[in-house]
Protein backbone atom coordinates (compact mmCIF):
# COMPACT_ATOMS: atom_id res chain seq x y z
CA UNK A 1 0.00 0.00 0.00
CA UNK A 2 1.23 3.36 -0.93
CA UNK A 3 0.60 6.30 0.79
CA UNK A 4 -1.09 9.60 -0.50
CA UNK A 5 -0.91 13.06 1.46
CA UNK A 6 -3.72 15.16 1.99
CA UNK A 7 -4.63 18.66 2.50
CA UNK A 8 -7.79 19.70 3.99
CA UNK A 9 -9.23 23.42 3.18
CA UNK A 10 -11.91 24.03 5.89
CA UNK A 11 -12.41 22.73 9.27
CA UNK A 12 -15.85 23.12 10.23
CA UNK A 13 -19.26 21.44 9.08
CA UNK A 14 -17.98 20.24 5.41
CA UNK A 15 -14.24 20.03 7.27
CA UNK A 16 -15.43 17.32 10.03
CA UNK A 17 -17.69 14.99 7.09
CA UNK A 18 -14.44 15.31 5.17
CA UNK A 19 -11.86 14.26 7.65
CA UNK A 20 -14.05 11.67 9.09
CA UNK A 21 -14.17 10.04 5.24
CA UNK A 22 -10.29 9.97 5.25
CA UNK A 23 -9.78 8.19 8.46
CA UNK A 24 -12.54 5.98 8.10
CA UNK A 25 -12.22 4.82 4.14
CA UNK A 26 -9.21 2.22 4.68
CA UNK A 27 -11.21 0.65 7.61
CA UNK A 28 -13.89 -0.59 5.41
CA UNK A 29 -13.11 -0.50 2.00
CA UNK A 30 -9.28 -1.70 1.26
CA UNK A 31 -7.51 -0.27 -0.96
CA UNK A 32 -4.10 0.45 -2.76
CA UNK A 33 -4.10 4.47 -1.97
CA UNK A 34 -3.99 4.89 2.03
CA UNK A 35 -4.89 8.42 2.88
CA UNK A 36 -2.12 10.32 5.06
CA UNK A 37 -4.21 13.44 7.05
CA UNK A 38 -0.72 15.71 6.80
CA UNK A 39 -2.53 18.98 7.16
CA UNK A 40 -5.45 21.22 7.87
CA UNK A 41 -5.74 24.81 6.95
CA UNK A 42 -8.08 27.60 8.15
CA UNK A 43 -8.01 31.38 9.40
CA UNK A 44 -8.71 30.66 13.45
CA UNK A 45 -5.77 28.76 14.35
CA UNK A 46 -7.43 27.81 17.74
CA UNK A 47 -10.13 26.01 15.88
CA UNK A 48 -7.62 24.36 13.49
CA UNK A 49 -6.04 22.78 16.79
CA UNK A 50 -9.39 21.20 18.36
CA UNK A 51 -9.78 19.88 14.34
CA UNK A 52 -6.46 18.16 14.11
CA UNK A 53 -6.35 17.40 17.42
CA UNK A 54 -10.02 15.34 16.99
CA UNK A 55 -9.56 14.08 13.87
CA UNK A 56 -6.10 13.31 13.66
CA UNK A 57 -4.27 15.55 11.29
CA UNK A 58 -1.05 15.80 11.49
CA UNK A 59 -0.09 19.56 11.71
CA UNK A 60 -2.18 22.73 11.01
CA UNK A 61 -1.96 25.79 8.53
CA UNK A 62 -3.67 29.29 8.22
CA UNK A 63 -2.21 29.67 4.83
CA UNK A 64 -3.77 28.15 2.26
CA UNK A 65 -1.14 29.50 -0.71
CA UNK A 66 1.48 28.03 1.08
CA UNK A 67 -0.40 24.77 1.89
CA UNK A 68 -1.32 24.29 -2.29
CA UNK A 69 2.32 24.88 -3.10
CA UNK A 70 3.95 22.25 -0.58
CA UNK A 71 5.48 19.15 -3.02
CA UNK A 72 4.99 16.48 0.13
CA UNK A 73 0.75 17.37 -0.83
CA UNK A 74 -0.89 14.62 -3.62
CA UNK A 75 -4.51 15.90 -3.02
CA UNK A 76 -6.05 19.51 -1.78
CA UNK A 77 -9.82 19.16 -0.45
CA UNK A 78 -11.34 22.49 -0.65
CA UNK A 79 -14.28 22.72 1.50
CA UNK A 80 -14.58 26.59 2.03
CA UNK A 81 -17.46 28.74 1.58
CA UNK A 82 -17.84 28.92 -2.56
CA UNK A 83 -16.54 32.53 -3.08
CA UNK A 84 -13.22 30.43 -2.28
CA UNK A 85 -13.07 27.64 -4.51
CA UNK A 86 -12.44 29.38 -7.37
CA UNK A 87 -8.92 31.29 -6.38
CA UNK A 88 -8.21 28.00 -4.33
CA UNK A 89 -8.63 25.55 -6.74
CA UNK A 90 -6.62 27.49 -9.78
CA UNK A 91 -3.68 27.90 -7.40
CA UNK A 92 -3.67 24.26 -7.05
CA UNK A 93 -4.41 22.98 -10.28
CA UNK A 94 -1.34 25.32 -11.26
CA UNK A 95 0.14 23.23 -8.36
CA UNK A 96 -0.51 19.53 -10.23
CA UNK A 97 -2.54 18.79 -7.12
CA UNK A 98 -5.17 16.19 -7.88
CA UNK A 99 -8.42 18.11 -6.33
CA UNK A 100 -11.68 17.27 -4.41
CA UNK A 101 -14.11 20.52 -4.12
CA UNK A 102 -17.36 21.18 -2.45
CA UNK A 103 -20.23 22.13 -4.38
CA UNK A 104 -21.26 24.03 -6.07
CA UNK A 105 -18.35 24.43 -8.38
CA UNK A 106 -17.53 28.00 -7.75
CA UNK A 107 -19.86 30.95 -7.38
CA UNK A 108 -20.95 31.85 -11.22
CA UNK A 109 -20.82 29.99 -14.22
CA UNK A 110 -17.60 31.94 -15.55
CA UNK A 111 -15.94 30.58 -12.18
CA UNK A 112 -16.64 26.99 -13.05
CA UNK A 113 -15.61 27.61 -16.88
CA UNK A 114 -11.83 28.98 -15.60
CA UNK A 115 -11.66 26.28 -13.29
CA UNK A 116 -12.41 23.50 -15.47
CA UNK A 117 -10.06 24.47 -17.77
CA UNK A 118 -7.88 25.19 -15.10
CA UNK A 119 -7.67 21.39 -14.17
CA UNK A 120 -7.27 20.14 -17.74
CA UNK A 121 -4.16 22.57 -18.25
CA UNK A 122 -3.01 20.55 -15.59
CA UNK A 123 -3.75 17.06 -15.96
CA UNK A 124 -4.92 16.81 -12.77
CA UNK A 125 -8.03 14.47 -11.18
CA UNK A 126 -10.66 16.40 -9.94
CA UNK A 127 -13.64 14.93 -8.21
CA UNK A 128 -16.91 17.76 -7.14
CA UNK A 129 -18.26 16.30 -3.58
CA UNK A 130 -22.29 16.03 -4.36
CA UNK A 131 -21.81 13.25 -1.86
CA UNK A 132 -25.55 11.99 -2.00
CA UNK A 133 -24.56 10.36 -5.36
CA UNK A 134 -23.21 7.55 -2.80
CA UNK A 135 -26.10 6.76 -1.06
CA UNK A 136 -26.82 3.24 -1.73
CA UNK A 137 -30.40 3.72 -2.55
CA UNK A 138 -29.56 6.22 -5.33
CA UNK A 139 -26.82 4.06 -6.37
CA UNK A 140 -29.12 1.21 -6.76
CA UNK A 141 -32.36 3.91 -8.33
CA UNK A 142 -29.58 4.38 -10.95
CA UNK A 143 -28.80 1.12 -11.62
CA UNK A 144 -32.82 0.33 -11.58
CA UNK A 145 -33.47 3.72 -14.50
CA UNK A 146 -30.37 1.93 -16.83
CA UNK A 147 -31.55 -1.14 -16.67
CA UNK A 148 -35.16 0.41 -18.30
CA UNK A 149 -37.12 -0.86 -14.90
CA UNK A 150 -39.10 1.98 -15.49
CA UNK A 151 -39.73 2.74 -19.51
CA UNK A 152 -40.06 5.79 -20.97
CA UNK A 153 -39.68 9.10 -17.85
CA UNK A 154 -42.27 11.17 -18.24
CA UNK A 155 -41.79 13.03 -14.80
CA UNK A 156 -39.48 13.71 -12.64
CA UNK A 157 -40.18 15.93 -9.39
CA UNK A 158 -37.81 16.99 -6.94
CA UNK A 159 -37.40 19.33 -3.68
CA UNK A 160 -34.65 20.08 -1.06
CA UNK A 161 -36.39 21.93 1.85
CA UNK A 162 -35.04 22.61 4.86
CA UNK A 163 -36.46 25.46 7.96
CA UNK A 164 -32.98 26.86 9.50
CA UNK A 165 -33.40 30.06 8.23
CA UNK A 166 -37.33 30.63 9.49
CA UNK A 167 -36.25 32.95 12.52
CA UNK A 168 -36.70 36.60 11.70
CA UNK A 169 -33.61 36.86 14.59
CA UNK A 170 -31.48 34.70 12.83
CA UNK A 171 -28.10 36.51 11.88
CA UNK A 172 -26.87 37.91 8.83
CA UNK A 173 -24.54 34.43 7.66
CA UNK A 174 -22.57 34.18 4.97
CA UNK A 175 -24.92 32.06 3.44
CA UNK A 176 -26.95 35.02 3.09
CA UNK A 177 -24.98 37.10 1.70
CA UNK A 178 -24.44 37.08 -2.54
CA UNK A 179 -20.74 37.59 -2.63
CA UNK A 180 -19.66 34.57 -0.31
CA UNK A 181 -22.39 32.11 -1.43
CA UNK A 182 -23.53 33.15 -4.80
CA UNK A 183 -27.51 32.22 -4.40
CA UNK A 184 -29.27 31.14 -1.21
CA UNK A 185 -31.31 27.94 -1.31
CA UNK A 186 -30.83 27.31 -5.18
CA UNK A 187 -26.74 27.07 -4.91
CA UNK A 188 -26.78 25.56 -1.12
CA UNK A 189 -29.67 22.85 -1.73
CA UNK A 190 -31.11 23.14 -5.10
CA UNK A 191 -27.79 22.57 -6.59
CA UNK A 192 -28.35 18.61 -5.04
CA UNK A 193 -31.92 18.34 -6.43
CA UNK A 194 -30.54 19.61 -10.25
CA UNK A 195 -27.44 16.74 -9.40
CA UNK A 196 -29.90 13.98 -8.27
CA UNK A 197 -32.01 14.97 -11.40
CA UNK A 198 -29.27 15.22 -14.01
CA UNK A 199 -27.53 11.94 -12.25
CA UNK A 200 -30.51 9.56 -12.68
CA UNK A 201 -32.57 10.88 -15.78
CA UNK A 202 -29.77 13.04 -17.86
CA UNK A 203 -29.31 16.58 -18.77
CA UNK A 204 -31.74 19.49 -18.22
CA UNK A 205 -32.22 21.50 -21.29
CA UNK A 206 -34.47 24.63 -20.59
CA UNK A 207 -36.49 25.90 -17.16
CA UNK A 208 -38.26 28.80 -16.00
CA UNK A 209 -38.34 29.81 -12.82
CA UNK A 210 -38.97 32.22 -9.81
CA UNK A 211 -37.14 32.85 -6.30
CA UNK A 212 -38.55 34.44 -3.33
CA UNK A 213 -36.37 36.06 -0.54
CA UNK A 214 -38.78 36.26 2.57
CA UNK A 215 -36.75 37.70 4.89
CA UNK A 216 -35.22 41.00 3.32
CA UNK A 217 -32.74 41.97 6.40
CA UNK A 218 -31.48 40.48 9.58
CA UNK A 219 -29.41 41.35 12.62
CA UNK A 220 -25.63 41.82 11.79
CA UNK A 221 -23.25 39.86 13.99
CA UNK A 222 -19.64 39.09 14.18
CA UNK A 223 -17.37 36.37 16.14
CA UNK A 224 -18.10 38.94 19.30
CA UNK A 225 -21.72 39.27 19.00
CA UNK A 226 -24.41 40.86 17.52
CA UNK A 227 -23.62 44.86 16.26
CA UNK A 228 -25.78 47.05 18.26
CA UNK A 229 -28.04 50.08 16.50
CA UNK A 230 -29.97 52.74 18.09
CA UNK A 231 -33.63 50.73 18.90
CA UNK A 232 -31.92 47.22 18.61
CA UNK A 233 -29.35 44.83 16.16
CA UNK A 234 -28.03 46.49 12.85
CA UNK A 235 -29.62 44.87 10.30
CA UNK A 236 -28.13 43.92 7.04
CA UNK A 237 -29.38 43.13 3.75
CA UNK A 238 -30.37 39.70 2.62
CA UNK A 239 -29.16 39.60 -0.90
CA UNK A 240 -29.73 35.57 -2.17
CA UNK A 241 -33.40 34.08 -2.23
CA UNK A 242 -34.87 32.12 0.45
CA UNK A 243 -37.21 30.04 -2.23
CA UNK A 244 -36.74 28.77 -5.46
CA UNK A 245 -38.78 27.41 -7.64
CA UNK A 246 -38.29 26.07 -11.55
CA UNK A 247 -39.74 24.18 -14.00
CA UNK A 248 -37.26 21.85 -16.92
CA UNK A 249 -37.22 19.60 -19.12
CA UNK A 250 -34.84 17.43 -19.83
CA UNK A 251 -32.88 15.84 -22.69
CA UNK A 252 -34.99 12.57 -22.91
CA UNK A 253 -38.10 14.37 -23.49
CA UNK A 254 -39.42 14.41 -19.71
CA UNK A 255 -40.51 16.73 -17.58
CA UNK A 256 -39.61 18.68 -14.20
CA UNK A 257 -40.67 20.66 -11.28
CA UNK A 258 -38.16 21.92 -8.79
CA UNK A 259 -38.22 23.40 -5.12
CA UNK A 260 -35.59 24.80 -2.84
CA UNK A 261 -36.56 26.27 0.19
CA UNK A 262 -34.96 26.83 4.04
CA UNK A 263 -38.87 28.13 4.75
CA UNK A 264 -40.18 24.86 4.86
CA UNK A 265 -41.50 24.48 9.00
CA UNK A 266 -40.46 20.70 9.97
CA UNK A 267 -38.27 20.04 7.03
CA UNK A 268 -34.36 19.25 8.59
CA UNK A 269 -33.02 18.06 5.46
CA UNK A 270 -35.78 16.96 3.27
CA UNK A 271 -34.01 16.47 -0.78
CA UNK A 272 -36.71 14.51 -2.19
CA UNK A 273 -37.65 13.21 -5.96
CA UNK A 274 -40.21 11.59 -7.55
CA UNK A 275 -39.71 9.82 -11.07
CA UNK A 276 -42.15 8.63 -13.33
CA UNK A 277 -41.93 6.51 -16.20
CA UNK A 278 -44.03 4.16 -18.51
CA UNK A 279 -43.27 1.15 -16.44
CA UNK A 280 -43.09 2.27 -13.01
CA UNK A 281 -41.80 4.65 -10.71
CA UNK A 282 -39.51 5.85 -7.57
CA UNK A 283 -39.16 8.11 -4.56
CA UNK A 284 -37.11 8.54 -2.34
CA UNK A 285 -36.71 11.02 0.74
CA UNK A 286 -33.09 11.89 2.23
CA UNK A 287 -34.80 11.82 5.76
CA UNK A 288 -35.15 7.86 4.88
CA UNK A 289 -31.88 7.41 3.19
CA UNK A 290 -31.71 3.42 3.56
CA UNK A 291 -34.96 3.02 2.23
CA UNK A 292 -36.51 3.37 -1.78
CA UNK A 293 -40.01 3.51 -2.67
CA UNK A 294 -40.34 1.33 -6.17
CA UNK A 295 -43.63 0.94 -7.99
CA UNK A 296 -43.81 -1.65 -10.71
CA UNK A 297 -47.20 -0.76 -13.24
CA UNK A 298 -46.60 -4.70 -14.34
CA UNK A 299 -47.68 -6.51 -11.45
CA UNK A 300 -50.90 -8.08 -11.61
CA UNK A 301 -53.84 -6.25 -11.05
CA UNK A 302 -54.29 -5.82 -7.17
CA UNK A 303 -51.13 -6.16 -6.10
CA UNK A 304 -50.02 -2.97 -7.76
CA UNK A 305 -48.23 0.19 -5.39
CA UNK A 306 -45.37 1.68 -3.67
CA UNK A 307 -43.35 -0.59 -2.19
CA UNK A 308 -41.08 0.29 0.11
CA UNK A 309 -37.39 -1.35 -0.23
CA UNK A 310 -34.75 -1.11 2.52
CA UNK A 311 -31.24 -0.72 0.77
CA UNK A 312 -29.11 -2.89 3.26
CA UNK A 313 -28.27 -5.82 1.65
CA UNK A 314 -24.86 -6.87 0.75
CA UNK A 315 -26.10 -6.90 -3.22
CA UNK A 316 -26.91 -3.30 -3.07
CA UNK A 317 -23.93 -0.68 -4.03
CA UNK A 318 -21.25 0.26 -1.04
CA UNK A 319 -23.08 -2.00 1.43
CA UNK A 320 -21.49 -5.19 1.62
CA UNK A 321 -18.22 -3.26 3.66
CA UNK A 322 -20.61 -2.32 6.37
CA UNK A 323 -22.86 -3.93 8.50
CA UNK A 324 -25.44 -7.02 8.12
CA UNK A 325 -28.69 -6.74 6.32
CA UNK A 326 -30.72 -4.52 7.88
CA UNK A 327 -28.45 -2.28 9.92
CA UNK A 328 -28.73 0.79 8.56
CA UNK A 329 -25.72 3.20 7.33
CA UNK A 330 -26.33 7.26 7.60
CA UNK A 331 -25.03 10.67 6.38
CA UNK A 332 -21.59 10.35 6.99
CA UNK A 333 -20.75 6.97 5.05
CA UNK A 334 -21.95 9.23 1.68
CA UNK A 335 -18.76 11.08 2.08
CA UNK A 336 -16.73 7.42 2.92
CA UNK A 337 -18.42 6.29 -0.38
CA UNK A 338 -16.89 9.21 -2.42
CA UNK A 339 -13.43 9.65 -1.01
CA UNK A 340 -13.26 5.81 -1.72
CA UNK A 341 -14.24 5.81 -5.63
CA UNK A 342 -11.80 8.76 -5.74
CA UNK A 343 -9.14 7.39 -4.06
CA UNK A 344 -10.07 3.84 -6.68
CA UNK A 345 -9.95 6.30 -9.80
CA UNK A 346 -6.63 7.49 -8.55
CA UNK A 347 -4.92 4.40 -8.18
CA UNK A 348 -6.46 3.52 -11.85
CA UNK A 349 -5.25 6.97 -13.19
CA UNK A 350 -9.26 7.26 -13.96
CA UNK A 351 -11.66 10.01 -14.02
CA UNK A 352 -13.81 10.11 -11.14
CA UNK A 353 -17.50 11.39 -11.39
CA UNK A 354 -19.04 13.71 -10.64
CA UNK A 355 -16.30 16.10 -11.37
CA UNK A 356 -15.77 19.29 -12.90
CA UNK A 357 -17.54 18.30 -16.05
CA UNK A 358 -20.30 17.60 -14.04
CA UNK A 359 -20.04 20.06 -11.89
CA UNK A 360 -20.46 22.66 -15.34
CA UNK A 361 -23.70 20.83 -15.95
CA UNK A 362 -24.71 21.90 -12.81
CA UNK A 363 -23.58 25.10 -12.55
CA UNK A 364 -25.44 26.20 -16.22
CA UNK A 365 -28.27 25.31 -14.38
CA UNK A 366 -28.47 27.09 -11.77
CA UNK A 367 -27.03 30.35 -13.70
CA UNK A 368 -30.25 29.37 -16.33
CA UNK A 369 -32.78 29.43 -13.13
CA UNK A 370 -31.54 32.80 -12.10
CA UNK A 371 -31.80 34.28 -15.78
CA UNK A 372 -34.87 33.11 -15.99
CA UNK A 373 -36.20 34.28 -12.51
CA UNK A 374 -34.34 37.86 -13.61
CA UNK A 375 -36.63 37.70 -16.68
CA UNK A 376 -39.82 35.51 -16.08
CA UNK A 377 -38.87 33.85 -19.09
CA UNK A 378 -38.13 30.06 -20.33
CA UNK A 379 -34.17 29.86 -20.61
CA UNK A 380 -31.51 27.58 -21.86
CA UNK A 381 -29.03 25.78 -20.38
CA UNK A 382 -25.88 26.44 -21.64
CA UNK A 383 -22.98 24.68 -21.10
Amino acid sequence: MAEVNIALIGYKFMGKAHSNAFRQVRRFFPGKLVPRLKVICGRDRAGLKAAAQQFGWEEIETDWEKVVRRKDIDIVDVSTPGHLHHSMVLAAARAKKHIICEKPLGNTLKEAREMLAAVKRAGVLHMLMFNYRRIPAIAYARKLMRSGKLGKIYHWHGAYLQDWIMDPEFPLVWRLDKKFAGTGALGDIGAHAIDFAQYLNGNITEVIGHSTTFIKRRPVATRQGRLKAKGGPEKGKVTVDDDTNFLARFRNGSVGVFESSRFCGGRRNYNTFQVYGSKGSLAFNLERLNELEIYNSEEPAGEQGFKTVSVTEAVHPYVGNWWPPGHIIGYEHTFVHAVKDFLDCLDKGRMPRPNFEDGIQNQAVLDAVERSAASRRWTEVTV
